[in-house]
């Protein structure tokens, strides 16, 4: 099984690489497969996207983001091994 994490991008840069927050922890992935700006030309800190290994998968939007996160939440008490994607190592 897969799980896609959804994080807020904060930074962009160098080249693809960016920083996004998931919990309150800042976490590094790559922005190659959505790009780094929009299809506006905008720059796409602020927006919300699907994270899986590293690699933003997919741009979604804040309610599907925030779903997401408070479904794995739930997950998380009854499965603990999820707080490893979903809270920063001091959190859990």
């Amino acid at each position: 099984m897969c799980i896609g994490i959804p994080g807020q991008i904060c930074e962009i840069g160098p080249g693809t690489r960016a920083q996004i927050e998931v919990s309150g922890a800042r976490r590094d992935i790559d922005l190659s497969l959505v790009g780094i700006h929009d299809e506006h030309g905008n720059a796409r800190v602020g927006q919300w996207v699907l994270v899986h290994v590293g690699f933003a998968m997919s741009v979604i939007d804040e309610h599907e983001a925030r779903e997401t996160l408070e479904a794995l939440h739930n997950m998380y008490d009854v499965e603990p091994d999820v707080g490893v994607l979903l809270f920063p190592e001091e959190h859990r």
